[in-house]
């Protein structure tokens, strides 16, 4: 048996696919409103009762905030920005800076570039 939780962080950039063709519409510049939730599991309560705190999931906010909001992401990210590749990015980030300092794991981070269209990225467990 086990616990989870999850939370729903958002930023505003802009980004590029230069390695599509040139006739398609997102190897232009263009930005999207990105939603990125991440889900957390463990298999007992932290007291009082949490998987975690969500306040201890603070330091996500801060960097998506100083990294990516309003920006290129082309231009500040070592990787192609697509969904599936911010999603890996972002949850590696999470499990070398948040997850040490926390009772719980990271499952999955799902990032949405709409309301309607998502990638998702399920961490590999110990």
């Amino acid at each position: 048996m086990s616990y989870r939780i999850g939370k729903s962080f958002t930023f505003d950039a802009a980004h590029c696919l230069p390695s599509l063709p040139v006739n398609h519409k997102c190897s232009r510049l263009h930005g999207h409103t990105y939603t990125v939730e991440v889900v957390l599991s463990a298999a007992s309560l932290a007291p009082p009762g949490f998987v975690t705190d969500f306040g201890e999931l603070r330091p996500l906010r801060q960097y998506l905030d100083a990294t990516m909001d309003h920006q290129h992401l082309n231009k500040v990210l070592d990787i192609e920005p697509t969904s599936e590749n911010l999603a890996r990015h972002i949850a590696e980030w999470f499990r070398e800076n948040v997850e040490p300092t926390i009772p719980a794991h990271l499952e999955t981070v799902r990032v949405h570039e709409s309301p309607t269209s998502w990638a998702e990225y399920q961490v590999p467990q110990p």
